[in-house]
């Protein structure tokens, strides 16, 4: 499980352009890694649209975002032309990707039954590569307020 003043690890993950994105894309700046269970549900459509709504503010602090959950690139797509997203998504498809090397994917249970699943978590990464900051199992009323705070505090 990643913890603070870890290095992020370097796995590639697919943009819904076809293009790809890792940590490497990073180096020398800070930014925000935001992991969330499902395109164009309740919560997570609306964390993306608060992430995208503040986009402006994180980059005038220096700070880039990344969204990233285990659906695939097209279904990125998607989601994002149906809310009109500026954040930009990544999908972490792989069975031993980002999201496992993290600790953020899960066994969760739901109406009695296991199954795994995204933990909604964020993290803050320095210019450094290293984690500053990490929120787990967000709440995403007043959450991205909450890491533009921090963003702006590095």
């Amino acid at each position: 499980m990643t913890d603070i003043g870890d290095s992020i690890p370097d796995i590639a993950l697919a943009r819904p352009d076809g293009s790809s994105v890792s940590a490497a894309d990073y180096a020398g700046k800070a930014w925000v890694l935001y992991f969330y269970p499902k395109d164009d549900t309740s919560g997570c459509t609306r964390e993306a649209q608060e992430f995208s709504a503040q986009l402006a503010d994180f980059e005038g602090a220096g700070v880039s975002v990344l969204g990233v959950s285990k659906d695939p690139p097209k279904k990125h797509q998607k989601f994002i032309e149906k809310y009109g997203l500026t954040v930009p998504l990544a999908s972490d498809a792989e069975a031993d990707g980002l999201a496992e090397a993290m600790g953020v994917w899960v066994e969760k249970s739901m109406y009695g039954k296991k199954y795994m699943g995204m933990d909604r978590s964020t993290f803050l990464i320095g210019k450094d590569g290293k984690v500053v900051r990490i929120w787990r199992k967000v709440k995403v009323p007043g959450h991205v307020d909450e890491v533009l705070a921090a963003a702006q505090a590095l």
